[in-house]
């Protein structure tokens, strides 16, 4: 039997962690099919509509530090499920709410829940599994991340039929998985070692740390090209005369299928692959892709691009949550992973405001060729740099120490013990 089919630890744990997983992406994507509804019933124009969609990444962008402190001090178990029943109160608020004001106050509520979520599962997932089983539980929550992209939209759109509050509704599910978490998240999730807590500060963290400047700077990136495709794309496919919504959604569908699809397969590839060979293709498809839809004007050959944009996003997203979540000690990880949610969620806020002038001022093709020029400078780093292979460094250190271990134990051994009272 082979490791990749020998049952994984803890499954009642692991299903709720890659449930809950998909809430990140639920939380915007479940309100654009009754957006326009939403519009007209509070009678707000449409930068007004959109915060409904976007607030909650606002909060996620500066809660998440707080978030990560919280989990250092306190261990997953507890942040994460006040974390998924806040996300449960405040986005099921929408059932009932007919003040955009307060709509707007709820989401920004809920986007502090989902801060919880999103640095919760990724914490209680680097910290139970190891080594190739980490690697198969991360390749599958980016499965379940890009599924839930696709059916949690599904979803809102058939209770948004019946009304825009109704879809809301859906955010409700967060509290019983608050309550699931406390019930199977093993004691080895719970809470930190209180003797080991961190010492300082993020910028301290960084200091001693400073690889971690490189990875955030890859989750910043991959929110800025990400979010190029997702707002820009429809616009270029009006140019080229494709109009219909269905035939435009083709598009999202085929980048949350790629990396579905990688993601269901990235225990094996990571068995092959190192993790500087995941980032090297990650880039190398990211020029690709965008070099195709600068150049390129035929809209079964853009679909191909996104596609493969997806699949640079299946290897991209668990290689550099691994990276960051096993850079510092445990005892820092909960900050270390938060502070990757903000970079994230602000390289998606800020994406809209280069991307948009830029390509008013020029062209979206010509736009999407310095995003080409963008990842072809990522690449050259990648391939000038060396990524060190955390599980690797985390093996050289202990072999380096056990010589010396045993070295001290030899000289106990020589040394006459001392009284008990004089230790």
């Amino acid at each position: 039997m082979t490791r990749h089919s020998t049952p994984v630890a803890y499954p009642a744990a692991l299903a709720v962690l890659l449930l809950a997983s998909t809430l990140g992406v639920m939380a915007g994507a479940i309100v654009m099919p009754v957006l326009e509804v939403i519009r007209n019933d509070l009678d707000v124009d449409g930068t007004a509509a959109g915060l409904v969609i976007t607030a909650h990444g606002l909060a996620i962008a500066l809660f998440s530090p707080l978030i990560g402190r919280a989990i250092d001090r306190w261990g997953v178990r507890l942040p994460m499920a006040a974390g998924l029943v806040l996300y449960g109160l405040a986005g099921g608020a929408g059932t009932v709410l007919t003040s955009y004001p307060l709509l707007i106050a709820s989401r920004l509520m809920l986007g502090v829940g989902a801060a919880a979520v999103f640095s919760g599962t990724t914490v209680a997932m680097l910290t139970l599994y190891r080594d190739g089983e980490r690697d198969r539980v991360m390749g599958w929550r980016t499965t379940a991340t890009t599924l839930g992209g696709l059916v949690w939209p599904l979803l809102g759109g058939a209770l948004g039929g019946l009304s825009w509050h109704a879809t809301f509704a859906i955010y409700l599910i967060g509290i019983p998985l608050g309550v699931a978490t406390l019930v199977t998240l093993p004691d080895e999730a719970a809470g930190q070692d209180r003797q080991a807590q961190p010492e300082g500060g993020a910028v301290r963290m960084l200091r001693r740390y400073p690889a971690l400047l490189a990875w955030y700077g890859l989750m910043l990136t991959t929110g800025l090209l990400m979010y190029s495709l997702a707002v820009f794309i429809p616009q270029r496919l009006a140019e080229l005369g494709v109009h219909e919504p269905l035939r435009v959604s083709l598009f999202m569908v085929a980048m949350s299928i790629a990396a579905g699809v990688v993601g269901l397969a990235y225990g094996r590839l990571r068995a092959r692959l190192d993790y500087a060979a995941m980032l090297r293709i990650t880039a190398a498809c990211w020029v690709a892709a965008f070099g195709v839809l600068g150049t390129v004007g035929v809209p079964a050959i853009l679909l191909v691009a996104a596609a493969l944009f997806g699949f640079a996003n299946g290897l991209l997203l668990p290689t550099i949550t691994v990276l960051i979540g096993e850079t510092p000690p445990a005892e820092q990880r909960g900050r270390a992973t938060s502070l990757s949610a903000t970079a994230m969620f602000i390289g998606q806020f800020a994406s809209p405001l280069l991307f948009g002038p830029l390509m008013g001022a020029v062209s979206i093709s010509t736009g999407y060729l310095v995003a080409a020029g963008l990842s072809s400078l990522i690449l050259v780093l990648l391939l000038a740099s060396t990524v060190r292979d955390p599980d690797v460094a985390v093996s050289s250190t202990r072999r380096t120490r056990e010589p010396a271990a045993a070295a001290a134990c030899d000289d106990d051994v020589d040394r006459p013990t001392a009284p008990l009272h004089d230790r």
